[in-house]
């Protein structure tokens, strides 16, 4: 294996066309380097593009009574940000592969433009309530940002340091929520809640940033193409969904909390607009911090149990939140919902670490090992990681439905958080019954070879 070569001009970009950082030895010498520098530069693209996504936990903060929008009318907005992030998460995984993920991280980055633009250019009371729907689903294309990115570093890193490289580039884009939010609450306390246009404006510089960065220090990888093939078999594993599922439950909660937060406060406690956005970053800071630590929990004692755990933890805080929101009690509830999202944060890591370890697993379980192992465990892994993701960030949505829902019918969160405890609980069940009930992946007994073939449990990815 020779060091990773950089070409210029094919397809317009800097490719890199020999890469296999499975390789002990390429990895030492120039493998690590170069990964970790194309790390970098995703977290901050990715981190800029998570910002813009949950923009509207933040809008709404400003739109006081002059907007004429009630809190079920601000739930749908921040709800169809999040589906739209959601569903172009699914092409955007696949773009890194057709266009590098260079030259796809500066377009998705230039892309932030429009609806950062879109929103300085409405923001105001009297702008008419569609309008603000069709703004807030231009956000969406901040939430395909993670998948690409995802997708990308994915195949910069060994699978021995996934959990981590994972966790870290997920974990550094999470920022961009409570950023965001900190932005928000200072242009709150220091303008007022009037003057919204003040925290749009200095996203643009950052954005042409991101892209200029970017172009700048990333590369592609010429090894990485699209396999049609291995994403209809991605599409048909029945795991691919078992881990849509929990994603849902991780991930679907921060990022719906995210969004709701500040929302709730004002809804159910009677904060203020700065009130509730001093409280707002606090969460979703927290959780993004510690995901990458929920990657090397992972990496150092399997994510199947530390997701177990997991989820059983996001169930007793849950039960915290339950009985704060009908004492109204807001210390307690505080206390709760940070735990939440701290625990879904910690969720994210281990979750994503269990996806390259499941499809390893399942190679070594067909009879492959050494390259072939991997390489069919890449191919696998990558492919079902956009629609995880994808999947996944819907529970977003689910989550902002289920409190537009509460409010409308009962004034409070109360009814949602029970619906929520309820699947965390369906989230524990399914992670011991499919990955932890069992010690291994099925035998293969039937294939006998020369020499035995190494086995990976499901309780180890």
């Amino acid at each position: 294996m020779t060091a990773p070569a950089a070409t210029s001009g094919r397809k317009g970009g800097r490719w890199i066309e020999q890469w296999d950082p499975e390789d002990e030895e390429f990895w030492a010498r120039t493998g690590e380097k170069v990964a970790r520098r194309n790390l970098l530069y995703s977290v901050f693209s990715e981190h800029i593009g998570f910002s813009i996504w949950t923009l509207w936990s933040v809008m709404v903060l400003f739109m006081g009574p002059e907007y004429g929008i009630d809190p079920a009318g601000k739930f749908f907005l921040i709800g169809t940000a999040t589906l739209v992030g959601a569903v172009i998460r699914v092409p955007y995984t696949f773009a890194v592969a057709r266009f590098g993920g260079r030259n796809w991280t500066i377009v998705s980055a230039c892309l932030l433009l429009i609806p950062t633009i879109a929103a300085f250019a409405v923001m105001e009371p009297g702008t008419s309530y569609t309008t603000f729907v069709l703004v807030a689903a231009l956000t969406g294309v901040g939430g395909g940002n993670f998948a690409s990115s995802m997708t990308n570093i994915n195949s910069f890193f060994p699978l021995r340091k996934k959990g981590w490289a994972l966790g870290l580039n997920a974990g550094g884009g999470n920022i961009g929520v409570p950023v965001v939010q900190l932005v928000g609450l200072l242009v709150i306390g220091t303008a007022g809640a009037g003057h919204p246009r003040i925290l749009l404006g200095a996203y643009i510089p950052l954005i042409v940033l991101a892209a200029v960065l970017a172009a700048l220090r990333m590369d592609n990888l010429a090894p990485v193409r699209n396999d049609t093939g291995a994403a209809k078999e991605a599409v048909r594993d029945p795991h691919t969904w078992i881990m849509s599922f929990l994603y849902i439950g991780t991930f679907g909660s921060f990022i719906g909390y995210s969004f709701a937060f500040g929302l709730v406060l004002q809804t159910q406690f009677g904060r203020t607009p700065l009130q509730a956005a001093s409280l707002t970053f606090i969460g979703p800071l927290l959780g993004s911090l510690i995901r990458p630590v929920g990657g090397r929990l992972a990496d150092r004692h399997g994510g199947a149990r530390i997701t177990l755990w997991n989820f059983a933890a996001m169930g007793a805080a849950t039960i915290v939140v339950i009985f704060a929101s009908v004492r109204e009690s807001l210390p307690v509830f505080l206390v709760g919902f940070i735990a939440l999202f701290v625990l879904s944060g910690l969720g994210n890591g281990s979750t994503y670490k269990m996806i390259p370890g499941i499809f390893t697993a399942k190679a070594y379980a067909k009879g492959l090992a050494g390259d072939a192992a991997d390489a069919w465990a890449r191919r696998l892994s990558g492919a079902s990681m956009g629609l995880i993701g994808a999947v996944g960030a819907v529970g977003g949505l689910g989550i902002n439905l289920a409190f537009r829902q509460s409010f409308q019918s009962a004034g409070t969160g109360t009814a949602a958080f029970v619906v929520f405890l309820g699947v965390y609980v369906v989230c524990c069940v399914v992670t011991w019954a499919v990955y932890l009930r069992r010690t291994a992946p099925p035998a293969v007994a039937a294939q006998p070879t020369a020499e035995p073939k190494p086995q990976l449990s499901y309780a180890e990815v």
